[in-house]
């Protein structure tokens, strides 16, 4: 049985953001919607003490690299039309 692992690291910028608390609003629904509409776990492991920048890890566990892959970018689509946020940069990885 072949596992395989996708990692997609995410810059964000939060466009309108004047506080850690208009920050963490924004990701927040951001991570809950991916949660419910991918089968995804997301984290946000950098950028934590800034108000305007977020670093999001969302991992997804499949047996085909395809599917993990696309999935993964829908991911990375859906985080450029979340309203407030803007995407800096975008990474995928697979293992």
């Amino acid at each position: 049985m072949a596992a395989v692992v996708g990692v997609l690291h995410l810059e964000l910028m939060i466009g309108d953001a004047t506080s850690l608390k208009d920050k963490r609003r924004v990701v927040k629904s951001f991570k809950d919607r991916l949660r419910s509409r991918h089968n995804v776990s997301v984290a946000e492991v950098d950028f934590l003490d800034s108000h305007r920048h977020a670093g999001l890890a969302v991992a997804m566990v499949g047996n085909d690299a395809r599917y993990v892959k696309g999935a993964l970018q829908q991911v990375a689509n859906a985080a450029g039309a979340h309203r407030g946020m803007y995407v800096i940069s975008s990474e995928i990885e697979l293992w």
